[in-house]
Formats: structure tokens, C-alpha cells, sequence
């Protein structure tokens, strides 16, 4: 994984408390995975902040894939408006679930949930949490098959991560955290957390 260290801006390379929070990221990359789940680097986003750094998950369940999802670090010594901090996360989840959990009126309330909860669990520091939470129902048709049906929940949020009492900034929890949340869209939570049924 490489953080985007000579941004188009000509801003110079990335500072030096930028460079340790990615660390962290570098580190919650190696233990975050769990089986079904799968995490790998993708090129960052060169015109959202002068530095940036994302990864890419996908959760399978046999020969399925169930879940997939983006964790985009956003980073701008002089802040952005709304973000009040200098780093944001941009994060992106979507899974498919049984058609009656997709038509459920409570799943965009739960499915937010499970994202504020497990930043605290892991104890990921933020403000400014905002975000959406869509539920779909796609109809596929086709002269050589039946009429299909798929039911997706798709979950978009953006929170500007904070530092720890001591300074330091930790991303590798909110990576932990995200992680959490994709898992429990698939099926696949960690312990204590309720989770959507996939499909089968």
C-alpha cells in the first residue's frame, strides 16, 4: 500500500503526522482480514485532498461474493469545509440481503447503527458522521431465464477521524471498524454484533 506522497497541488510529500497514521493503517491491514474476508490496495483519489490512501474489500461465502466496500483516508493540513479536523474518512458498503430484511423500514436506522457503534467499540475517534443507507430491489429479465430478483443494502458514510488523548491518530481502528461493518452486512460479524441474513 502507498499513501499519495506528491499530490498534483505540488504541495510536497505528505507531513510527517500524516505518514504515522497511515502507518497504523498499514498495520490494521495485515490482522483485519478474517476468513471470508479479503482487503487489498486501490489507487487513492488524486482531487477529493492534496494526500490520500484507500482500500478495497470484498466478503465471500463459498464461491459468492456477498459484500464489498471502499475505505478512502482523505487528507488536508488546512481542513476542508464541514470536516472540522484536517483527515476524513469516505467509506462505502454494499452487500446483498433476503428480499423481506431489504423491505424492512428499519434497516437503514440498523444499518447506521452498526457503523456508529462499531467506531466506538474499537474506540475510533470522529466527528461530523454523516452518511446514507439505501435499500434496492433490482428485477433482471432475459429471454433465456427466469425473471431474477436481488435486494441490496448499500451503506455511504464520511466522518473525520480525531486524534487520541495523546496526540496520535490512530487509523488503523477506524479501518478495524469499517472492517466490523462490512463483515455484519454479509453475515459474517464479529462477536456481540447483530447482522443482516445474506441471501443464498
Amino acid at each position: 500500500m502507498t499513501v499519495l506522497l506528491e499530490p498534483p497541488s505540488g504541495q510536497g510529500t505528505a507531513p510527517e503526522a500524516f505518514r504515522a497514521a497511515a502507518a497504523t493503517l498499514f498495520a490494521a491491514l495485515a490482522d483485519a482480514a478474517r476468513p471470508g474476508l479479503a482487503l487489498h490496495e486501490v489507487p487513492a483519489p488524486r482531487k477529493l485532498a492534496p494526500y490520500a490512501v484507500a482500500v478495497a474489500a470484498d466478503v465471500s461465502r463459498g464461491d459468492s461474493q456477498v459484500a464489498s466496500g471502499r475505505f478512502v483516508v482523505l487528507h488536508d493540513p488546512a481542513g476542508q469545509d464541514g470536516w472540522r479536523g484536517d483527515t476524513r474518512i469516505v467509506a462505502f458498503v454494499s452487500a446483498d440481503v433476503e428480499p423481506e430484511m431489504a423491505a424492512d423500514p428499519a434497516l437503514a436506522a440498523v444499518g447506521w447503527s452498526w457503523l456508529t457503534e462499531s467506531l466506538t467499540d474499537r474506540g475510533a475517534l470522529h466527528t461530523a458522521a454523516g452518511g446514507t443507507v439505501t435499500r434496492t430491489v433490482s428485477c433482471r429479465f432475459g429471454s433465456l431465464e427466469e425473471p431474477d430478483e436481488d435486494s441490496e443494502v448499500e451503506i455511504r458514510a464520511s466522518w473525520t477521524a480525531l486524534p487520541q488523548p495523546d496526540g496520535t491518530l490512530d487509523l488503523g481502528e477506524h479501518l478495524r471498524a469499517w472492517c466490523d461493518l462490512l463483515c455484519a452486512t454479509a453475515g459474517l460479524p464479529p462477536p456481540g454484533v447483530a447482522a443482516l441474513h445474506p441471501r443464498q
